[in-house]
């Protein structure tokens, strides 16, 4: 069974990007994926200063454990000045090789504006720089404010359409590596 960590960028209460990697770890977990969220929102997480120990932090060694285990992750960013979000990046500082290395990613991001791939790029830059593969599939939501419904779900077809195939692909090529 492939396991994946599902992560999003954001610290918003109503935040777009949970709702998008919601709909990604559901489809995920329905491919026979086992997913384990993590949650930025309920981590207390320091900021990374280049230490490999942070011992008043628990929840960092809970995150390099969680992903160290997996095979694969979804990220889900928010775009903020045309990048990944401040808090995705810091998570992802916080490990290195041995969490990273050889993990199977695949990149969401969440825009106000017009779909674009700054964000993903800079996911892109991140998960190769620490030897993690990323697939050739990401899914740019833009104007989010109006991409989705009440209940969370995108209201474009087509777009909805491109997630699931988007983690067809992440769970096929996390098995194929694993």
């Amino acid at each position: 069974m492939v396991k994946l960590v599902s992560i999003a960028g954001s610290l918003r209460a109503a935040s777009y990007s949970h709702q998008a990697l919601a709909i990604a770890t559901r489809t995920a977990q329905d491919l026979g994926a086992e997913v384990t969220t993590l949650d930025l929102r309920q981590l207390t997480l320091p900021f990374c200063n280049g230490n490999d120990h942070y011992a008043d932090y628990p929840d960092v060694v809970r995150l390099r454990e969680t992903v160290k285990a997996a095979d694969g992750l979804i990220l889900a960013t928010p775009e903020y000045h045309g990048s990944v979000s401040g808090v995705l990046k810091n998570a992802l500082d916080l490990m290195s090789f041995d969490e990273l290395s050889g993990k199977v990613v695949g990149a969401i991001s969440v825009l106000g504006g017009q779909a674009n791939n700054n964000a993903l790029n800079d996911l892109r830059t991140i998960a190769r720089w620490v030897h993690a593969w990323v697939i050739p599939e990401q899914v740019a939501i833009g104007q989010a404010w109006k991409a989705f419904d009440d209940d969370g779900q995108l209201v474009d077809d087509k777009l909805a359409e491109r997630l699931d195939k988007f983690v067809h692909s992440l769970v096929i090529h996390t098995a194929k590596l694993r």
